[in-house]
């Protein structure tokens, strides 16, 4: 079973890259100027619904929750080109739209990435152009009380202060979950992923978080409540130092494999690295 999780993790990091390789071959100059832009909306939209975010092949998503029915979206998008008439065309192809409907919003990042958008908005744009790099980097407010789909592609992600279920797939990232409570599962094809959980009472339902190649750190309360199942399928080893997690009955830790109950147990935690290192280690409370 876990190599098959393993060939999992690989053949999703593999098609990750495959599309990375294909939004990025260039027939670019070598010397490019870049311009940046801003892009920012807001829209109502109450606790309870699903925003889903599809990121641009090259930026970062920051998501924050608050108390507010409402989503507020900041957006810096960056083009590169060889002159300042060819950037103005860009500028006006590469950012993000929105698909809005009662209880689900989209926010999709469009670009010269995606032949369809291209063929439909900019019929002419000259090739040249097409596969020229750009980055979208976002920051966006959600209700805290709503759920989560996030795709993306090269990286930094963070999610704070959201209660619902998460569900998140990148390529190449330094992510950071902060988890309030819902559920999340979460998978990243390589980078580094910081988990905390900030409370011993979590009232999240599950979390699963799985990485094909990095290092995962995984930060926890004392006296968390929990079932911890976290594990290197292949090269590498786990360092545990968080004291109050005991071993199982008839299993004992090992380089590559904790599993574990904290407290009187509980909720599930399953924490997957396919080759790379993972930390598990007690939440210091800040100074």
């Amino acid at each position: 079973m876990k190599n098959l999780k393993f060939v999992n993790l690989l053949l999703l990091a593999f098609v990750f890259a495959a599309f990375s390789v294909v939004c990025f071959a260039q027939t670019a100059p070598q010397k490019l100027i870049k311009r940046t832009t801003y892009k920012s909306e807001n829209l109502e939209f109450g606790a309870g619904g699903t925003v889903s975010i599809i990121g641009a092949p090259n930026g970062s998503i920051e998501i924050e929750g608050w108390n507010k029915n409402e989503i507020e979206i900041a957006a810096e998008i960056e083009v590169e080109a060889g002159t300042e008439a060819d950037l103005a065309k860009l500028a006006d192809i590469n950012g993000f739209v929105l698909d809005e409907s009662l209880l689900h919003v989209r926010i999709i990042s469009v670009g010269t990435h995606d032949k369809e958008y291209v063929k439909r908005t900019a019929k002419n744009l000259p090739k040249n152009l097409v596969g020229l790099p750009f980055r979208v980097d976002f920051k966006i407010k959600v209700p805290r009380y709503c759920d989560l789909n996030i795709d993306g592609g090269s990286g930094d992600f963070s999610v704070a202060n959201v209660d619902g279920a998460l569900k998140v797939k990148y390529l190449n990232s330094n992510a950071k979950l902060n988890l309030v409570g819902g559920a999340i599962s979460a998978t990243f094809g390589g980078g580094t992923v910081d988990v905390t959980i900030p409370t011993r009472g979590w009232r999240g339902r599950f979390a699963d978080v799985q990485m094909a190649n990095g290092a995962m750190n995984v930060f926890l309360p004392v006296s968390l409540n929990a079932e911890i199942d976290a594990s290197i399928l292949r090269t590498g080893q786990i360092e545990n130092t968080f004291a109050a997690l005991k071993p199982k009955a008839r299993t004992k830790f090992t380089e590559k494999s904790v599993v574990g109950k904290a407290g009187v147990g509980g909720v599930a935690l399953n924490f997957t690295v396919g080759e790379g290192t993972m930390k598990i280690a007690e939440l210091k409370k800040p100074e």
